[in-house]
């Protein structure tokens, strides 16, 4: 759908220097009004006109009626970490207008509804007042519908002013509203109207912020991370998923509701082939998929801190039995109810032990789109080829905001259930077979499955020795807990590896891991080209950690861990496990205000501390 409305030209200013594709926008509306659309076309825009391209959104945790800010930051070079200054706001909120006003920077630029008279507060801004009531009242006769229409209207603001073709606009619009066509025509209308206005009352363009075409995103798909564990975990063969709602996870399992319907009902019945069950809390939730794990599916559930939390017994239970099971830990701010709406890197070290008693639990740890997708399979390989229970641990930066990425890869890898008994292994096993029998040398015992003609065991949470038999001897304990020790170091081998890049040279190092990865790659640019600081750089992506980890810290003078919580618990993670005598090399690079991380912040960190 093509709109009738040509995107003007605008005049220029003659004291302009253009700064192309390399801004933030930041919008602030009150949620519930209808701006999520209006945000995401504006995204999408710019994403259609080759230009890289993120969004973050930063949202109350009411339902309706507070504060909602939603950052866009375009970028050339392909930077998607948050940017930290905002260059370009629209003030939409008359709660929070004045302290958006007076946060920006001088120089930069404000688009804000035109009664708020923010002009008054400040003379060193480049201010754009537009009359949005009076505008949205004449393209929308239905007083009830302005409020969620009026947003639509900076969308068409923000294409004169910022030179987004508006055709472009309008297929985003129509990607989000095109089998609505009242709402389509409705909310295009408005758009129209927004760009009509500033055409007609801002021919001359002050500001030096501009978007032109690109061709950096051909191929490329906008996708969210909870979206994208969904369907790997559709792919991955799971066929029960029993899950409690919490932000910032409950998307999860609604997407993956959504593809198993589309995609997973038997053709000839039209019934389910799965199981969704909404639990009544966290903690019968992953019990339930404890008990489908020992039945033979594979199962999972989705949660963030609180419900990690509440479900630390049953994780002892999966990690002692060796029932395999995974967790999506869409990770938010705490402790307590925290910032149920900020994100976090907060449940690294209480997951990696979660439970009483000596537990290790592995972890994965996705940074973009395609490792949210892929780790998902991991996930389910790795609980079964190991029998405990795998924590994926995401973000709410990762799950719910919205990133570019290549499409995803149809997995090819066949789905591994590890050692699970069949008839001929029972005639090779024999009577020497028992449930938690270290057969291969590796910690990771037979198991059967129920209804397979294969031989039956206590499944125990107790005390119990090698054949399942329930024990409270001393020397039965002390085994089962080195042949699990050994299991989590035959893990080493089996996670997925780090992903290094070794400068020749340097002297320092970086260590991160999830959403701080994206701020750490423009760091890195950072320090050569401002501080002439080279650096290495090595990404985890899964914990036990693999021996390149120490050898990595060896090779270099002094390590900079990046993690998004105050009390450095990835830090906390290598220091256990790392040579003593390495521990001194790592230093703390910590962001925790619940705000994506951002590279500015991390690069003054390390100049500061490389200068003490």
């Amino acid at each position: 759908m093509s709109s009738p409305l040509a995107t003007a030209v605008p005049a220029e200013s003659s004291s302009s220097s253009h700064i192309v594709n390399d801004f933030s926008i930041s919008v602030a509306t009150v949620n519930g009004s209808g701006s999520q659309t209006a945000n995401q076309v504006l995204l999408r825009a710019i994403f259609q006109m080759g230009v890289p391209v993120s969004g973050k959104n930063m949202f109350p945790s009411n339902i309706a009626g507070l504060p909602t800010w939603y950052t866009i930051r375009a970028n050339p070079k392909g930077y998607i970490a948050r940017k930290k200054e905002i260059d370009f706001m629209v003030a939409m909120n008359a709660e929070t207008a004045r302290e958006d006003a007076l946060s920006l920077d001088p120089g930069r630029v404000l688009v804000y509804d035109a009664p708020l008279k923010l002009n008054e507060l400040r003379d060193d801004l480049i201010f754009y007042p537009v009359p949005f009531d009076k505008i949205v009242a004449e393209v929308c006769p239905d007083a009830k519908l302005r409020r969620l229409v009026k947003n639509m209207i900076y969308d068409g603001v923000l294409s004169h002013l910022l030179s987004v073709d508006l055709g472009e606009m309008v297929q985003a619009l129509s990607k989000t509203l095109g089998k609505k066509p009242k709402a389509m025509a409705l909310n295009q209308a408005a758009l129209e109207a927004g760009a009509k206005y500033a055409q007609e009352n801002f021919a001359v363009i002050q500001h030096p912020y501009r978007i032109q075409r690109m061709n950096k995103t051909g191929g490329l798909i906008l996708v969210d991370g909870n979206a994208a564990a969904a369907m790997g975990s559709m792919f991955a063969g799971c066929t029960v998923v029993c899950w409690y709602p919490i932000t910032p996870s409950s998307s999860l399992p609604e997407s993956f509701i959504s593809y198993m319907r589309k995609y997973r009902m038997d053709k000839d019945t039209g019934k389910a082939t799965f199981a969704i069950v909404q639990a009544e809390d966290e903690i019968a939730a992953i019990g339930m998929v404890i008990g489908a794990g020992w039945a033979g599916a594979r199962a999972m559930t989705s949660t963030s801190g609180p419900g990690i939390s509440l479900m630390s017994e049953f994780a002892g239970l999966a990690y002692y039995a060796e029932v395999p099971a995974v967790v999506f830990d869409v990770q938010r701010v705490g402790p307590s109810t925290g910032l149920p709406t900020r994100t976090a890197q907060g449940d690294i070290l209480s997951t990696a032990v979660n439970s009483h008693g000596d537990t290790k639990h592995v972890l994965l740890l996705p940074a973009s789109m395609a490792d949210c997708f892929e780790m998902a399979g991991d996930a389910f390989d790795l609980a079964e080829q190991l029998q405990t229970i795998v924590y994926v641990m995401s973000d709410l930066d990762l799950g719910m905001n919205t990133w570019m990425s290549a499409p995803f890869e149809y997995p090819t890898r066949p789905l591994d259930r590890g050692k699970v008994m069949d008839e001929a292994k029972v005639r090779e096993l024999g009577a020497s077979w028992g449930r938690y029998t270290d057969v291969d040398g590796d910690g990771i015992p037979w198991r059967t499955l129920p209804d397979t003609n294969t031989p039956s065991y206590f499944t125990r949470g107790s005390g119990h020795n090698a054949m399942a038999q329930y024990s409270e001897k001393a020397d039965d304990y002390v085994h089962n807990l080195d042949r699990l020790a050994k299991k989590f170091e035959t893990a080493k081998g089996l996670v997925p590896q780090p992903i290094i890049d070794d400068v020749k040279g340097a002297k320092v190092g970086i260590i991160a891991y999830g959403s701080s990865h994206w701020a750490v790659v423009e760091t890195r640019d950072q320090l050569r080209e401002e501080a002439s600081l080279e650096t290495s750089y090595l990404r985890l992506r899964a914990y036990p950690f693999p021996d390149s980890v120490g050898d990595f810290v060896r090779r270099h003078d002094r390590v900079y861990v990046v993690e998004q919580n105050r009390d450095g618990q990835m830090m906390s993670l290598l220091r256990i496990d790392l040579d003593p005598a390495l521990q001194t090399r790592l230093r703390s690079v910590l962001h925790y205000s619940g705000l994506p991380i951002d590279a500015r912040s991390v690069t003054q960190s390390i100049v500061a501390q490389e200068k003490q």
